[in-house]
């Protein structure tokens, strides 16, 4: 089954959520908030993406972080940055039944990965 990534209130998860559900696309959603993310997750994505693509630099938890951190951040510390802090991920991020993944809401990329 496809999976959703990311945290209820988002407007971009929304508009994915909302994509699916017009081209009956079945998913589970995963609300970081509620659930959290686990490292073996994590890593996963990043052997697939880059860390830097999946983490998120525009967002309020980003702009939290002292400068200190955000100059010295790397793949590691990102990693341990977003188990903490799952909304500094980039979202939503969809995992397809094959595999696939993809960072942030692209009507074309669905469109292609969905075949619609």
């Amino acid at each position: 089954m496809t999976r959703l990534y990311g945290i209820p209130n988002c407007d971009t998860m929304k508009k994915a959520c909302k994509w699916l559900d017009e081209h009956a696309v079945p998913y589970e959603f995963h609300d970081y908030k509620k659930l959290g993310i686990d490292e073996s997750s994590l890593r996963d994505w990043m052997n697939k993406v880059d860390w830097e693509i999946l983490l998120n630099r525009r967002g309020t938890m980003w702009r939290k972080l002292s400068q200190e951190q955000r100059d010295n951040i790397n793949a590691e510390k990102a990693l341990l940055l977003m188990m903490e802090a799952p909304s500094i991920i980039k979202r939503p991020v969809l995992i397809t039944e094959d595999g696939r993944i993809e960072v942030g809401f692209s009507l074309n990329k669905y469109k292609e990965l969905f075949k619609t």
